[in-house]
């Protein structure tokens, strides 16, 4: 197994160039690449000879070259044509736009050709048919890895192809062996295969059937490994002792909670209550609080933060960008300043004073607070918001390097994600739902709204602002900065295209543009001048979809909504209703898909994100619906979010194994693999 974490490098014709490439795939080690799967097989498994190979059929063919030459066509088109023969008659193969085969393929070599017969110039002929050299003069000692059988076909990036991935697979199939690393008893009760024949099998199989039952192994695997890696990691920071507890002062606490504009939810009240019977004990508080877009996670997380200042400890509170990191700074700051606590920004473009080093109570900032060790005295809890957005080393590094004693932990997410999602990828942390928005806040109509409704929403949409007397805003998202070149993107709208547009269309108001790649004090202003209503609608990507707090922001258009996930939609969406004014949300798609349609309908008539997820988890799949990397979940090769029985399975027999020996002393490969999953950190948190 050892050999197998060694660098991809040692496979033979794996240089410094194809290191780079394949470290796009993240194929850094042998390992790496026996785990890159297919995503789908080439069935090239009907062998027929020449004269038996039919018109419309995906066939292989064995034979020998007697002719290839590049021809240029009357039309300018390039051709290479190739005349193949057996003992039985010949057929004609044709690639386009390939001369360079006439390089590797000579007239003499024997060589296997799979591909679709089709008519060509009134002949029969192979249409740029996958080709494969035989080398051995005894047919039946053929063994083909690129035509002639199940063909894998594999992710790919630019110049890397399935076939050069096929041919360093299969040396690395016959080089390197695994140790089998899975428990023999659970090999044998969930009648699963051993792991270097599921390897073969998946990549190589000569059958459907026996690529289902690889990645029926490979499925329980990855489930089964997540859930030991969440017991162990739960049990290490369960490990870690604080030496003062905090004490609750139930009556500043309430002075607090009375002093707030609104009065809190029951959910809010409930998180609150969870939050403080973690941060109580000795143990250092490791919780997942999930709550809606305006469901009010920021107010629950100041609650804590004043907790911690009663306390005599400094909170650190990490967000993943400078707009977000001000709204919470503006926000703790209104809260909190009263009762004598100070507040401090820094980001990138922020920096806080020397003076200010002591007397900040609470720092609020981006990635930059990383950086600033030398800037706390005593933190005792770090608040990470949209916690998916930043990486595991930053994680880490707040919660473990940046104080004497180990601080409480709060993660927080507007992501929605199922709650059995949740405990299952989040498995190491405690959960909290804040699954109820404040009261008065008025449900956001929301409309599918088709193409040829286009210009009459944009009529309504200026009277509804004209009428208030320009005191409400609209905000209109776009998911692309600029018009893109690629053909499948051709026709999306732009923000920067349709910002000129717009400012026509709009001349009554005033229309501001906001990106993600306008500079820190750019965006700083447009904001601003959105806030003092200096700026009537606002052009933007999704860079709004967290940090913007507009209360007069009563209307949203999305653009190219088909474009987005359910539980992106909701997040955006999120960004308007947030006061006791009727606000308006319109769904813009000119895709006449009933799926895709329907899909949109859903955001009518639900309101909850979590609920919206489940939906989109099942109609479109979890990688369409997280994506997957950008909101912390592990991309999973094989298995499926879905499948909740396996989930529920593997957890039940990871915790069995854990409870009864949480060393693994008995499994040693199986320790052995989890430190090496460990060591790469590619755990969901």
């Amino acid at each position: 197994m050892l050999e197998t974490l060694s660098s991809v490098s040692k496979i033979p014709l794996v240089g410094p160039s194809y290191q780079k490439r394949l470290a796009k795939l993240e194929i850094l080690t042998i390992s790496d690449l026996l785990y890159h799967f297919p995503t789908r097989y080439n069935d090239f498994s009907n062998v027929l000879n020449t004269f038996s190979a039919k018109m419309g059929e995906t066939v292989t063919v064995i034979g020998t070259i007697t002719n290839i030459k590049n021809i240029y066509t009357k039309n300018r088109k390039r051709l290479t044509e190739a005349i193949v023969s057996d003992q039985y008659g010949n057929l004609r193969a044709i690639w386009f736009n390939q001369h360079f085969l006439t390089r590797t393929l000579k007239k003499g070599m024997t060589v296997s050709f799979s591909g679709k017969i089709d008519l060509f110039n009134y002949q029969k002929t192979l249409i740029s048919p996958e080709y494969e050299i035989i080398k051995e003069k005894n047919q039946d000692l053929v063994h083909t890895i690129h035509t002639g059988r199940l063909v894998p076909v594999y992710p790919e990036t630019a110049s890397l192809s399935s076939k050069w991935l096929r041919s360093r697979i299969s040396i690395a199939l016959k080089t390197y062996k695994q140790k089998e690393f899975l428990p023999s008893d659970i090999l044998k009760t969930e009648n699963l295969i051993e792991l270097n024949e599921a390897l073969g099998k998946i990549h190589f199989p000569d059958r459907l059937e026996e690529a289902k039952n690889a990645a029926k192994r490979f499925a329980f695997e990855e489930l089964f490994m997540l859930q030991l890696l969440n017991f162990y990691k739960k049990s290490e920071w369960q490990s870690k002792v604080r030496q003062q507890p905090f004490q609750i002062d139930n009556n500043k606490v309430a002075k607090l909670i009375a002093s707030l504009p609104f009065k809190l939810t029951q959910a809010q009240q409930r998180v609150i209550k969870e939050i403080f019977t973690d941060i109580i004990s000795t143990k250092p508080m490791n919780r997942l609080l999930e709550g809606d877009v305006g469901s009010g996670k920021t107010v629950v997380a100041c609650i804590a933060a004043y907790v911690t200042f009663l306390n005599g400890y400094q909170t650190i509170f990490m967000a993943p960008t400078e707009i977000l990191a001000q709204q919470h700074y503006l926000t703790i700051t209104k809260l909190l300043e009263p009762f004598g606590i100070m507040t401090s920004l820094l980001t990138g473009s922020k920096k806080i004073k020397n003076e200010s080093f002591k007397k900040t109570n609470i720092f609020i900032g981006t990635h930059a607070l990383l950086y600033k060790k030398n800037l706390y005295k005593n933190p005792g809890l770090i608040i990470i918001d949209e916690q998916h957005r930043f990486g595991v080393e930053q994680r880490t590094f707040l919660a473990e390097k940046i104080a004497a004693e180990v601080p409480h932990v709060l993660t927080m997410t507007a992501t929605p994600i199922p709650r059995s999602l949740a405990l299952t990828f989040y498995g190491d942390l405690e959960l909290s739902i804040i699954d109820e928005m404040p009261k008065g806040r008025k449900k956001i109509k929301t409309f599918f709204t088709p193409q040829e409704k286009r210009q009459k929403a944009y009529n309504w949409i200026e009277d509804e602002i004209v009428k208030s007397g320009y005191k409400k805003q609209a905000f209109i998202v776009y998911p692309l900065i600029e018009e893109s070149e690629s053909e499948t993107m051709k026709d999306i709208r732009a923000a920067t295209t349709e910002y000129e547009k717009l400012q026509k269309r709009f001349q009554k108001l005033k229309i501001g543009l906001l990106h993600g790649r306008l500079k820190s004090k750019e965006k700083e202003e447009i904001i601003n001048k959105f806030k003092g209503k200096q700026i009537q609608i606002l052009i933007s990507t999704s860079v709004v979809e967290v940090g913007i707090d507009i209360p007069d922001a009563t209307i949203m258009i999305i653009e190219h909504a088909d474009r987005f996930g359910l539980a992106q939609l909701h997040q955006l969406r999120g960004r308007i209703g947030r006061n006791d004014i009727e606000s308006y949300c319109f769904l813009f798609s000119d895709s006449n898909n009933p799926q895709v349609i329907n899909r949109l309908f859903y955001l009518e008539k639900e309101y909850l994100g979590i609920k919206l997820s489940e939906i989109d988890l099942n109609l479109r799949g979890p990688g369409e619906v997280f994506g997957l990397k950008q909101h912390g979940l592990p991309n999973l090769k094989v298995a499926s979010l879905t499948d909740y029985e396996l989930i529920k399975k593997t957890k039940a027999i990871a915790l069995k194994i854990w409870k009864q020996d949480p060393k693994l002393d008995q499994y040693p490969n199986l320790r052995d693999k989890l430190n090496n999953i460990k060591a790469k950190d590619i755990s969901p948190n």
